[in-house]
């Protein structure tokens, strides 16, 4: 699924209030039929468990002073997971699963690249074998043709491990390739909803036309229906 509007419409506050690093005032907040801002610490950080984050920022996502091999084990010791042998066989997994290879497990953050350090932020976030990961604009910093690898990284990944995006972003060329589902935001309100390939075929608000509208590349005329 697809959170999609521009810049200030809500959508990241959108995602932060769904893992709690922020408070909503007014609303309810359901994952797996609880409601999260309602539930004790304890049941709390089993769903936190469940719900993990890519970030926007790979560069201030990850701790500078940590190597890798402990920034993906920190998940692990939080929620009491495995043994030490047990973690360190499933780390050298996983950073194999994103494309990077178990050597890189020692060295730190600066040593690599935007797009590489994002591929442990995502290795980061499937450590947990969670059920949603929100992927907060999780390509816009980085060049046009790493976000193409890092996208096609998350549909292989998604397609390998049954895994459920919340995706948000205001680009929509994006949105075309990875989601089903799409909602639009305008100043932190939806206003459209339905599935992509309809969306993008008939969209119903003047809002929605416009993003589409805006999409490089795009030839349609103004005033085409």
């Amino acid at each position: 699924m697809a959170v999609v509007g521009e810049s200030g419409s809500g959508k990241s506050t959108l995602a932060k209030s769904l893992i709690k690093l922020i408070d909503i005032d007014d609303g309810v907040i359901q994952f797996n039929g609880e409601n999260i801002n309602q539930i004790g610490a304890k049941a709390l950080k089993a769903t936190r468990k469940n719900i993990q984050m890519v970030f926007q920022d790979p560069y201030a996502s990850l701790n500078p002073r940590m190597r890798i091999h402990n920034i993906l084990e920190e998940p692990l010791l939080i929620h009491a997971i495995g043994t030490s042998s047990t973690r360190k066989d499933k780390i050298r997994a996983m950073i194999v699963k994103v494309g990077l290879s178990p050597e890189d497990l020692t060295k730190y953050p600066h040593e690599f690249s935007g797009g590489q350090r994002q591929r442990i932020g995502i290795a980061r976030a499937l450590i947990l074998n969670p059920e949603l990961i929100i992927c907060d604009e999780p390509v816009s910093a980085l060049d046009v043709s790493v976000q193409a690898q890092i996208i096609q990284l998350l549909k292989s990944l998604q397609k390998e491990l049954g895994l459920t995006y919340l995706f948000i972003t205001h680009d929509l060329r994006i949105v075309r390739h990875i989601a089903d589902t799409v909602f639009v935001m305008k100043q932190g309100k939806l206003i459209e909803e339905g599935k992509t390939d309809i969306i993008f075929k008939n969209p119903k608000s003047a809002y929605t036309k416009e993003l589409l509208a805006s999409i490089p590349g795009n030839n349609k005329k103004k005033g085409n229906k």
